[in-house]
């Protein structure tokens, strides 16, 4: 009975503490991005201002097609006098007492000639919708920039807790060995202190390099789309070749090419003289047909009126044409004159500010990779002291000050290559977004 009953339990329960752990992912940088993209606000704004755009297009496309209206109405009048006339003894009512009127008109409206007013704004629209599509471009390069800046940021502090914890595990090893030379009294307690104090120390480094950690994390999360619970395990590490030297000039040809910002102004700039165009059409004339059927009781165009349902038309062409607007079009046309003008000067002082971004940034890569190589060498020169004073303090040649002078080089040199190498990943992805690439 009592197997029964803990298995009955060991059943009930089991499952719980499953239930309750959290969810785990393993990531590399190219999943992080993706999972970014995929969770995205903003990338979904974008893509509304987009259809917005679209929309917008569509909507200049139809402006020279036809407009087709339907209208029906009633119209309730007060009685009048009969008006009538007596001829060879009949009595013919010319205008009769009617006080309801219906009425119903097919009718439209097609112009047919606008004097490239309609044309121009549809290219303005065309160019605007474009130019929506490159921000989307834009918003992505921005967001996979700033997952690639959490990532490497996680992946350092990832890091930086292992350094730290390996320090702490080699101060523990440290500490308890000096104790036991200080038991059999080998050691002053001085030397015993000295190795507490650099293990303190060392624990609170580790206390905030965790807390770091995790904030890395929650920026990391918050980009990802994933729950704040998950467990991120981060696939790709913070090593990496060092790249050759690369030519500028070809770097800043390709970011002309290549970055959505500047494609982006491009095209407003073409929307902005296509805008301009459609304004110097305002005192152009423009010709429009229209035709409508009318079917109404009584029909006001047939006289004498009579209370029955009877039918017209009509077939019209307009020509508006305001050639006197006292500077209306005039004003207009200079002021998006004005607003292309301040296009272009955007768009060369974008080009002088990337040309000059381009160059530093292949200069922070540059410095992040001598940063690297010094770094590199600082650890083994590092480790190889630490190796030899341990050894001394072995023998009873060195002091316990030698030996935690040793650790903390070993420690902020480790420290120092850690962010060295993340200095290398942040500064790729900064050139990266600063050409524009994918």
């Amino acid at each position: 009975m009592m197997r029964t009953l803990s298995a009955f339990l060991l059943f009930v329960w089991l499952p719980l503490p499953l239930a309750a752990q959290p969810a785990s992912i393993r990531l590399t940088l190219a999943d992080a991005i993706a999972r970014g993209f995929e969770a995205s606000h903003r990338l979904a704004e974008a893509r509304a201002r987009e259809q917005g755009a679209q929309a917008a297009l569509k909507g200049a496309h139809a402006a020279d097609q036809p407009i087709v209206t339907a209208s029906v109405g009633y119209t309730r009048t007060n009685h009048v006098q009969e008006f009538a006339l007596n001829q060879a003894g009949a009595r013919l009512v010319v205008y009769p007492d009617i006080p309801d009127n219906f009425g119903a008109r097919l009718s439209m409206q097609w112009p047919i000639f606008t004097s490239g007013r309609v044309d121009a704004l549809e290219r303005a629209a065309a160019a605007e919708s474009q130019a929506m599509s490159v921000e989307i471009d834009t918003a992505r390069a921005d967001l996979r920039f700033e997952v690639v800046r959490a990532y490497w940021a996680a992946a350092t502090a990832r890091e930086t807790v292992r350094v730290l914890e390996e320090a702490t595990s080699r101060a523990d090893a440290q500490l308890r060995d000096a104790r036991q030379r200080f038991d059999v009294g080998l050691i002053p307690p001085n030397e015993v202190s000295s190795l507490e104090a650099q293990r303190s120390r060392e624990q609170a480094q580790l206390i905030e390099a965790s807390n770091l950690r995790e904030s890395a994390f929650i920026e990391l999360r918050r980009l990802i789309g994933a729950a704040q619970e998950t467990i991120v395990e981060l696939a790709d590490s913070l090593d990496t070749a060092a790249s050759g030297a690369q030519d500028s000039t070809a770097l800043i040809r390709e970011a002309f090419d290549q970055r959505p910002e500047r494609k982006a102004v491009t095209l407003r700039l073409g929307g902005i003289e296509a805008r301009q165009q459609a304004a110097m059409t305002g005192n152009k004339p423009v010709v429009a047909v229209g035709a409508g059927v009318d079917y109404a009781k009584p029909n006001q165009r047939i006289f004498p009126r009579q209370g029955t349902w009877q039918d017209s038309w009509d077939l019209s062409v307009n020509v508006n044409w305001p050639f006197l607007d006292f500077g209306r079009t005039r004003a207009q046309v200079a002021e998006v004159a004005a607003v292309a003008a301040a296009t272009r000067e955007r768009l060369a002082e974008f080009d002088s500010v990337m040309a000059a971004d381009v160059r530093q940034r292949l200069l922070d890569l540059d410095s992040s990779q001598a940063m690297v190589r010094a770094a590199a060498d600082a650890v083994r020169s590092a480790t190889d002291a630490r190796r030899v004073v341990g050894d001394r303090f072995a023998a009873g040649v060195a002091t316990s000050t030698d030996v935690v002078v040793a650790q903390v080089a070993m420690l902020e040199n480790e420290l120092a290559r850690a962010r060295a190498l993340a200095g290398v990943r942040l500064a790729e992805a900064r050139l990266h977004r600063v050409l524009g690439r994918p």
